[in-house]
């Protein structure tokens, strides 16, 4: 009987040590359901606010709740995707006054870090050929099963930078210097 006992036990050690580790789940952002988006606002003179988004964007990114700290995220936006509800106002917005699209039609994040005690994800945004460090504020929204089979986790987020450390120089006044992003990202299992 002993031996069966070393035996059975030598066996569970060996299948738990030799069980996969949990890993990170990875997620692609979902944009074709409209369950993600990326909004700005800039003062207009110090008098009102201009507010738009990017319609055409991708991502991925991955979470791994038992270590949040290990998190990354990618995301590539197509900068002529400019929306601000205003046609000629996006014309002008596409323009070289200001993302000069023709000449960087993409932009991009690419995290290098997140710390799970103050919410801070930090990465690289490239915008206008300039790649400078930036902090995302992060809330998780919320996770779990959806409707269709598949299994879901969601963020919002908000950061803030000038436009001119990205080398967009155009000068509408101190008050309209500074974008303001808002961030809703809902991802999808794979």
């Amino acid at each position: 009987m002993k031996l069966k006992t070393t035996l059975a036990g030598a066996l569970l050690a060996t299948s738990v040590l030799a069980a996969p580790s949990i890993q990170a789940a990875d997620y692609t952002i979902d944009t074709k359901g409209a369950h993600a988006s990326i909004n700005f606002r800039v003062s207009h003179l110090g008098y009102s606010w201009l507010e738009g988004r990017f319609n055409e964007f991708s991502g991925q990114f991955s979470y791994d709740e038992a270590n949040p700290n290990a998190s990354s995220v990618e995301v590539e936006i197509n900068t002529a995707s400019v929306d601000s509800n205003h046609a000629e106002r996006d014309k002008h917005l596409r323009s070289g006054d200001f993302l000069d699209v023709s000449k960087y039609p993409k932009a991009s994040f690419k995290s290098t870090g997140y710390s799970a005690d103050s919410g801070v994800l930090s990465g690289d945004l490239t915008l206008h050929g300039v790649t400078k460090p930036v902090e995302i504020q992060v809330t998780k929204i919320g996770q779990g099963d959806d409707p269709w089979g598949g299994y879901r986790a969601g963020f919002s987020g908000t950061t803030e930078f000038k436009m001119k450390d990205f080398g967009i120089t155009k000068n509408l006044g101190p008050a309209s210097e500074t974008v303001y992003m808002e961030l809703h990202v809902e991802g999808i299992r794979q």
